[in-house]
């Protein structure tokens, strides 16, 4: 590769640092970690890089770009999946665009599964009162996975290995995907179906302009009285509005979100000390059949060990011939 290659490193966290760090033990590539977030403000600091490291909460728009195309930069790197933050449009011909399309899929799929298990059988109550030596059991009734219908929103990687999850508790699977799998063993239906028939609905498809709030007001509407949503994918596929008001009507049974439509100046960062200027957001977590984690599904020592092999290795390759296997096109 000649020189080394330097990449900034745009909010960047210990547990980033620590496994990049590991992946690239060799020192092959030259890592300058930021903590701040990439956005039209802070590009400035990509000058005199080759490659910009980013994941899902930086600014990657049109301006971004064109900005790291005249400070040099040859290659954007996403650490994630998803590229719903980087416009894909305005980096075509200009600059190289590259993501993990799969670190861990058992990481996420097992993570939603534990969001529904902890919301349905009430275990962080439960954890929170006897902590308190409150052994009541008043308020805790859930009811049995076993013999339930899930719909399946999204059947990739994440969403089968979620389905084979639900299948181990007996559960009966239906799903939508806009391109099914030809080898699936289990039914496909339209969204209209899922919303009908499902007692739980898991969403694992990417955030495009057609699954941008699919679920809304007349969506909720449609769904069933009690229904639980997951989302451990991206945001903007929930109203978190209609969500809201879904709730109050008693329609909702649950929501159990690992991600926000508007996460990006919350999620990641310690806001303890802080006014909460979120309304929607504090309302939703002051419900109490709703559980917001944030942004960790992907948390597992496995997954990030992964991801920063993979970028590690998406950035060399690349580097090297131009191209990468693992590039976004338009």
């Amino acid at each position: 590769m000649g020189s080394k290659i330097k990449v900034a490193f745009f909010d960047a966290k210990d547990y980033d640092m620590v496994s990049f760090d590991e992946a690239n033990s060799k020192g092959d590539i030259k890592i300058k970690y930021f903590e701040t977030k990439l956005d039209e403000d802070t590009v400035k600091l990509a000058k005199g890089y080759d490659v910009v490291c980013v994941f899902v909460n930086d600014t990657v728009n049109e301006k971004v770009i064109n900005s790291l195309v005249k400070k040099g930069v040859k290659l954007i790197a996403l650490r994630c999946a998803g590229f719903n933050n980087v416009d894909i449009k305005a980096a075509a011909g200009k600059i190289g665009v590259v993501r993990v399309p799969a670190y861990s899929p058992y990481a996420v799929a097992e993570h939603a599964a534990a969001l529904l298990l902890t919301s349905i059988r009430r275990i962080h109550k439960s954890y929170i009162r006897t902590k308190d030596f409150n052994f009541s059991l008043n308020g805790l009734m859930g009811f049995d996975l076993h013999g339930k219908t899930v719909g399946v929103v999204g059947t990739g990687k994440i969403g089968r290995v979620f389905i084979d999850i639900c299948r181990g508790f007996g559960m009966n699977v239906i799903a939508y995907d806009k391109f099914p799998a030809k080898d699936a063993d289990f039914e496909y239906v339209d969204l209209k179906e899922i919303w009908k028939k499902s007692d739980i609905i898991s969403f694992h498809c990417p955030l495009t302009d057609e699954t941008y709030h699919m679920v809304d007001a007349k969506s909720i509407k449609s769904m069933k009285k009690g229904v639980v949503l997951i989302n451990t994918s991206r945001g903007a596929l929930i109203d978190a509005e209609a969500l809201l008001e879904g709730i109050r009507k008693r329609h909702i049974g649950a929501a159990c979100l690992d991600v926000y439509e508007e996460e990006a100046d919350v999620f990641f960062e310690d806001r303890s000390g802080h006014i909460f200027e979120d309304d929607t957001l504090a309302r939703l977590i002051s419900m109490p059949n709703v559980i917001v984690t944030s942004h960790q599904a992907f948390l597992t020592r496995e997954a990030l060990n992964n991801i920063a092999h993979t970028t590690l290795e998406n950035i060399a390759e690349y580097t090297d011939t131009g191209k990468c296997s693992n590039e976004v096109r338009a």
